[in-house]
């Protein structure tokens, strides 16, 4: 697995996730909150499928 997400990218998928999951829990108790799954671990683990087809790098 080559590391494809730097700095601020990964910053920002963790807080999106965090606040997404924050969603099944607190607020509206919507199912679609699962979904910050899917930045949160992109962002803890700095790696992205979706940026190989493209060939997106933003780790420096």
């Amino acid at each position: 697995m080559i590391k494809n997400v730097g700095g601020t990218d990964r910053i920002l998928r963790i807080i999106v996730g965090i606040v997404l999951l924050l969603l099944v829990f607190i607020g509206p108790k919507t199912p679609w909150g699962w979904l910050g799954l899917i930045p949160l671990l992109t962002g803890l683990t700095n790696f992205c499928p979706a940026y190989l087809p493209f060939k997106i790098n933003t780790k420096k």
